[in-house]
């Protein structure tokens, strides 16, 4: 018989094979999808954490560097939820509800632990109506304020000092965020809270890199004018919003129609700074919440 014919007949043999028969002759009840599989059993109940990341635009989608941290620095068995909002500061995320919401999340059962990283410090330096707060008392009381809260949710608050700003002074890193960041530091130390002091990792890295490289940190690129000033090693006054943006990205009638704020200043970050201080907080995280650590990438 040629090789063709003896295919032939292998293919009419199979087309005669009907149903599908098991090991012993028998059909099988899914039509020999099962043959050669383990016995089935159910699945283990699964044992899963959550982090809720609260702050300002510096933490942010798209301005900062929580969406990255979720994306990068968790593993599948972490709900990592970015609960970031630009323009707020300790009074106006609670004023507006944004507090009850994240609150609301941190009471959601169901979770091996829940973990409430807390951020602010930029917009209650503000002098905006709705945002600015007093720094010796009232910024740390409403801190304590919501760490007593995430502990009454029977979640675990962890505090986290300001990302830093990256304006530069003679070549030197001018921290303005640092006198707050003593605040955070001082609460953490007296309710015994884990503490991620993101502001002194992030003012190291930024020194280290200089006022040239950490323009690179930015939304988008800097003028001539303002890389010219790094380079000089003294940073300009950030420009006015409506001159910094970049344009709206484009959409179509029947398409997505939120725009995000995109641009140079040397307070918010694009995706080369989240990459950087996601991976400081990543770090810190797992120095500061030991239980965490098998659940956190580098």
């Amino acid at each position: 018989m040629t090789r063709k014919a003896l295919f032939a007949a292998a293919a009419t043999a199979a087309l005669l094979v009907s149903p599908a028969m098991a090991q012993d002759g028998q059909p099988t009840a899914d039509g020999g999808t099962s043959k050669g599989r383990t016995v089935r059993t159910d699945a283990a109940p699964i044992s899963v954490y959550k982090v809720i990341l609260v702050g300002d635009s510096t933490m942010a989608a798209m301005s900062g560097w929580a969406s990255i941290f979720c994306a990068h620095h968790v593993k599948s068995s972490v709900a990592c939820l970015n609960l970031g909002r630009g323009g707020r500061s300790t009074r106006s995320y609670r004023q507006e509800g944004s507090w009850a919401n994240a609150m609301a999340e941190a009471k959601v059962p169901g979770y091996r632990a829940t973990y409430v990283l807390i951020q602010f410090a930029h917009n209650d330096q503000s002098s905006v109506a709705e945002r600015w707060t007093e720094m010796d008392k009232e910024f740390p009381d409403n801190l304590r304020r919501m760490v007593e809260e995430v502990r009454a949710a029977r979640a675990i608050p962890v505090l986290v000092t300001p990302l830093t700003r990256r304006e530069f002074v003679k070549g030197k890193l001018n921290n303005t965020l640092e006198p707050w960041s003593a605040k955070v530091r001082e609460v953490a130390a007296a309710l015994k809270v884990p503490l991620v002091d993101l502001n002194a990792s992030s003012a190291a890295a930024v020194q280290q890199l200089g006022p040239e490289a950490s323009t690179a940190l930015a939304q988008t690129g800097p003028s001539e004018a303002e890389l010219a000033a790094a380079r000089a090693g003294t940073t300009l006054k950030p420009r006015a919003a409506e001159d910094a943006r970049l344009p709206p990205v484009p959409t179509v009638p029947n398409g997505p129609r939120g725009q995000f704020v995109r641009k140079f200043d040397y307070t918010h970050i694009g995706d080369a700074g989240a990459e950087v201080f996601a991976a400081l907080v990543a770090r810190d995280l797992a120095r500061a919440v030991p239980e965490l650590r098998s659940q956190i990438a580098p």
